[in-house]
């Protein structure tokens, strides 16, 4: 793992879904960590083309790292990993997994054990992302509080929690803050990197900052209208967004020193 991550207060990740947005994102480039490629029509952590991946790494700057998702995927764990080899050798840096169709963790781990080693035979350095849902119970997938151990096990870098189902609910309406808390506090526990997406807004970012959040991820809050499918991410929402994260990670840090 690179442990810089760990000195880092909040990271943000924005996820466009091609050349053109991630040409928004290179714009916008100061105000954010990671650029990460999905394909939204196809799902939360949808999967895009290889040559997407490709094309964004080129249009962002070369220190800012590129995350791909490769999709809400099945209980198959050959497929998922070949997959993942296929994002990394086009450009990605850190590999999002989404384990949408494992019903248990020891289906879970068989699928990412199977991601980080074909990850890590290529590119050692790349960062495995095992990702949950939220609101698994809509979809009977694994418990989101099993994903810190899920990741632990099978050699993962970091635990991530997105929604399934995006209909307008939101992180928070699934897992109240005390439990994503809790999730954040078993990521740490494990050496693990926390991530919490999920139309995650402005007004959630206090309660984020308080439970000790590593990573970010949003895009229907940069978008034009605050709609990750039709709008399009404009750098001046992304530069506000940075803004008020900044100035809930300084409120924070000074609630903390003063207590």
């Amino acid at each position: 793992m690179d442990m810089r991550w760990k000195e880092s207060t909040l990271l943000l990740l924005i996820s466009p879904d091609g050349v053109e947005e991630a040409l928004d994102c290179a714009k916008a480039a100061e105000h954010l960590d990671i650029v990460d490629v999905k394909k939204p029509d196809e799902g939360s952590l949808g999967a895009n083309f290889p040559w997407v991946i490709r094309e964004i790494r080129e249009a962002v700057p070369a220190g800012k790292p590129v995350s791909a998702t490769v999709g809400d995927v099945p209980y198959k764990p050959g497929t998922v990993a070949q997959a993942a080899l296929g994002a990394v050798v086009s450009g990605a840096t850190y590999i999002k997994v989404g384990l949408y169709g494992c019903t248990t963790p020891d289906q879970a781990v068989d699928v990412m054990r199977g991601v980080v080693r074909a990850v890590k035979d290529h590119r050692p350095d790349a960062f495995v992302v095992a990702s949950g849902y939220a609101d698994a119970y809509r979809i009977g997938c694994v418990n989101p509080l099993a994903l810190p151990d899920i990741a632990r096990r099978s050699g993962s870098d970091a635990a991530m929690l997105d929604t399934a189902v995006k209909d307008g609910t939101r992180l928070f309406d699934h897992l109240p803050p005390d439990v994503c808390a809790e999730f954040v506090r078993l990521a740490h526990e494990r050496d693990l990197l926390a991530a919490l997406a999920g139309s995650v807004k402005a007004g959630d970012l206090g309660d984020l900052t308080r439970i000790g959040t590593d990573i970010v991820g949003v895009r229907g809050a940069v978008c034009e209208g605050g709609d990750r499918d039709t709008g399009r991410i404009q750098p001046e929402l992304v530069a506000a967004f940075r803004a008020e994260m900044d100035r809930q990670t300084r409120q924070h840090a000074a609630a903390v020193a003063g207590s």
